[in-house]
């Protein structure tokens, strides 16, 4: 199990069956607030089916292809941040991330978000890191605009949501153009 500092109260675990009880509480309770945004909340109705999806997390990670982990925040599980999947033939990936609805506006994913792009490029050597929200979706959008990700598309009805189609905007971040500063 790794375990990554990100300042003196945020720190990323790799997800482990140990974090299912608790994120799958941190989910419940804040099902509706997800939902808005997440299109997979509705499939998580109990604790097996968060341990289902620690477990094919951790078979993404067996297989090198990137990592999902709990973010904890002063020792409690405050949301989770990882790969869609690495895309090793051409050097990319894809980020997901969401937060209970009690810990936003706090900066913690964007301080998350920012060291696992520097991770992607720099440890990694990956070439392209995109982040997709719902384009209606501010707080999400926000972070990929706060680190500087440029607005390359918006992809019209890619995202069902509450039974309706709509719109996503999809950022971008190169190596080449990534901020090299620590």
């Amino acid at each position: 199990m790794f375990d990554w500092k990100i300042d003196n109260n945020i720190q990323l675990e790799l997800l482990e069956p140990s974090h299912a009880k608790e994120l799958f509480r941190l989910t419940d309770e804040n099902r509706e607030y997800l939902a808005e945004w997440l299109p997979w909340v509705d499939s998580v109705q109990q604790p097996e089916d968060t341990v289902q999806f620690i477990e094919q997390s951790q078979k993404q990670w067996v297989k090198n292809q990137g990592f999902q982990a709990a973010i904890i925040v002063d020792g409690s599980i405050a949301g989770t941040i990882g790969h869609h999947e690495i895309d090793w033939q051409n050097y990319k990936t894809s980020l997901g991330y969401w937060l209970g609805e009690s810990y936003q506006g706090r900066g913690i994913m964007t301080k998350c978000c920012d060291a696992i792009v520097r991770h992607a490029f720099d440890e990694l050597d990956l070439n392209r890191v995109e982040i997709h929200c719902a384009i209606d979706n501010q707080k999400s959008r926000a972070v990929p605009e706060r680190l500087g990700f440029i607005k390359e598309a918006i992809q019209k009805e890619a995202i069902q949501l509450n039974g309706q189609f709509k719109d996503q905007v999809v950022f971008r971040a190169l190596s080449s153009e990534w901020k090299k500063e620590a």
